[in-house]
């Protein structure tokens, strides 16, 4: 084998690891071979929609992914869906999602493009808003485009059949997505999309109408859906599930100690820099009686906190989780917030509320009714209690394992 060969050998190997599905390989092969023959690097695209603020675990498969690219030499190029984000994408949903203004998405675009050098190399990474195409389109463009199309072949999609059966709307605008997702890839001639498998469709859109303008069709790689904490639902800050690349250490830890069990292998396998013989040496050692699940998941806790902010911020999350949630006591820092009285004390719901700790008072009530709420290390149960300070004018307000307030008797 020649050295040509052993390289394009070794990058299918890299390329290939923990995706779920590379489409077509055997013109991965030719791509690479070409790339490596005129020292040309491929471009490497992956969308993301800022439909909220924030990157959290389940945008990093992607990004770490990328981040191999580059380590090959290939290029990134990042799309930050300003147009499509209005849009939003309809994969998996089972009803329109509502949609954002272009100052909403670009808002919450700005978050994203600080965070997309969390994982990856900036000075090889190209970041583009789809705006940069779309926002010049005459109406006469964009039919053009949709008579690349047919309806027929949109509707081939399984959540718009799935909705059209049930009765439910599907919008025009949201036939749009995958043919604007499409020709992301043509403006920004791709060689390469990334994409979770539920952007399967899109992406083979993404061939076809790159083979429609005349260009050499992107070759897709698949990647799977990380659950959120909940261990069940996937990954979204909408669903409150995730965990945020950008949030505090402790609150990274604290939020990783509490996943399932049997999740910590897949955190393991694809948001972490271990290597795959290790991960497997932790799952055996579950198995086998010799590691304990809660030092596994304290294991995969340091090593996320270390990642995003660093070795002593891991180290200090670590020990400040210890000492609120194995010792039973305080964390260091707690927010002092001043609610008004209700008659003597304060109104339960308020200091959840205004302590920040639930988005609503319906949300508050229903945490009490839950059981989560303590004051002063005893349970409240009560969604109509009015709580008065045993001292003093304060009480330590508890919700839930991590969400801590010094609550204050405003007078």
């Amino acid at each position: 084998m020649s050295a040509a060969d052993r390289e394009i050998a070794r990058q299918i190997e890299i390329i290939c690891s923990a995706a779920e599905e590379v489409l077509p390989k055997d013109e991965l092969v030719r791509k690479l071979e070409r790339s490596l023959r005129t020292g040309t690097p491929l471009r490497v695209k992956q969308g993301f929609d800022p439909t909220a603020p924030d990157i959290h675990l389940g945008h990093t498969i992607g990004l770490r992914k990328l981040r191999q690219f580059q380590d090959l030499g290939h290029t990134v190029v990042l799309i930050v869906g300003d147009y499509t984000g209005m849009v939003g994408d309809p994969s998996q949903r089972n009803e329109t999602r509502p949609r954002l203004t272009r100052d909403q998405v670009l808002r919450n675009a700005e978050t994203y493009k600080s965070q997309f050098f969390k994982v990856l190399d900036a000075s090889r990474t190209e970041v583009r808003e789809n705006g940069e195409w779309f926002a010049p389109m005459r109406f006469e463009e964009i039919m053009s485009l949709a008579a690349r199309v047919t309806v027929a072949r949109i509707l081939e999609r399984d959540d718009f059949e799935a909705r059209m059966s049930k009765g439910l709307p599907v919008s025009l605008h949201e036939l749009f997505y995958p043919v604007m997702q499409a020709y992301d890839s043509v403006a920004i001639r791709a060689d390469v999309e990334l994409g979770g498998t539920e952007q399967k469709f899109n992406l083979l859109m993404g061939r076809q109408l790159q083979e429609e303008f005349g260009q050499e069709p992107q070759i897709i790689l698949t990647l799977p859906i990380l659950e959120g904490i909940d261990g069940v639902a996937r990954m979204s800050k909408s669903l409150g599930n995730y965990i945020g690349v950008d949030e505090p250490p402790g609150e990274i830890y604290g939020k990783v100690m509490s996943i399932p069990d049997a999740l910590m292998v897949k955190y393991f396998k694809y948001t972490t820099d271990l290597a795959i013989p290790e991960v497997e040496s932790i799952t055996g050692s579950i198995s086998s009686g010799a590691l304990n699940p809660r030092d596994a998941k304290a294991r995969l806790a340091r090593e996320l906190v270390r990642m995003y902010h660093g070795p002593e911020a891991a180290e200090r999350a670590e020990a400040e989780f210890t000492r609120v949630f194995r010792a039973g006591g305080l964390p260091e820092e707690i927010a002092d917030v001043r609610v008004a009285p209700r008659g003597r004390g304060v109104w339960i719901v308020a200091a959840i509320r205004e302590a920040g700790l639930a988005p609503s008072a319906s949300h508050a009530r229903r945490l009490v009714r839950q059981g989560a709420v303590e004051v002063d290390g005893r349970r409240v149960e009560d969604e109509e209690a009015e709580v008065v300070p045993a001292a003093g004018d304060s009480f330590v307000l508890r919700v839930g394992k991590r969400g801590f307030a010094r609550i204050h008797v405003r007078s």
